[in-house]
């Protein structure tokens, strides 16, 4: 336990805070890694950029991939859904998907690629950030060339409740990379 105490508009706040305690442990891709829960936050490791692209997850099982970390699986996340992910030079997502409600925003930390987006392709490095909005198709790669492999966090939200898996995807596997 802990005081805590500031001024708020004039005002001085004093609160009496419980410590953090561990409350569960999981096995991640490069060990061990550990939940805890706090109050109202919760705080997880998801470790270096450098290993992302040993995790394997997705939201099931079937489309689950090397690269693929689904974090609001591992956190109660109630609004906004995050993915971390990692791509080795010159691999692809092998598909397109839109959303009907979701929108996205692709936040792009490490490496060169490049992210189809209808009937555009926009060159992605450390730096770029992507709002997708609804019905626009996408899909994404790591350059060939890239120095090292593409990383990026995809935040998704609609306004309403998170659901565990995105119930306005539809993925269209037919349609030819942009590339």
């Amino acid at each position: 336990m802990f005081l805590f105490s500031r001024v708020n508009k004039g005002v001085r706040v004093t609160a009496i805070v419980a410590s953090a305690v561990p409350s569960g442990r999981r096995h991640g891709a490069s060990g061990l890694w550990q939940t805890r829960q706090m109050g109202d936050f919760q705080k997880i490791e998801i470790g270096g950029l450098d290993d992302w692209g040993a995790y394997y997850g997705g939201f099931v099982p079937e489309r689950s991939r090397a690269g693929r970390r689904v974090l609001d699986h591992e956190l109660p996340m109630q609004f906004i859904g995050v993915t971390a992910n990692s791509l080795a030079p010159g691999e692809e997502a092998g598909y397109w998907h839109t959303h009907s409600a979701d929108e996205e925003l692709y936040l792009f930390l490490a490496g060169t690629g490049h992210m189809g987006l209808d009937d555009e392709v926009l060159d992605v490095r450390p730096g770029t950030a992507i709002r997708v909005g609804q019905g626009v198709a996408r899909t994404w790669r790591a350059a060939p060339d890239s120095d090292g492999n593409l990383r990026w966090l995809c935040i998704r939200g609609d306004g309403g409740t998170l659901p565990h898996l995105p119930d306005d995807a539809v993925r269209d596997d037919a349609r030819p990379m942009p590339w």
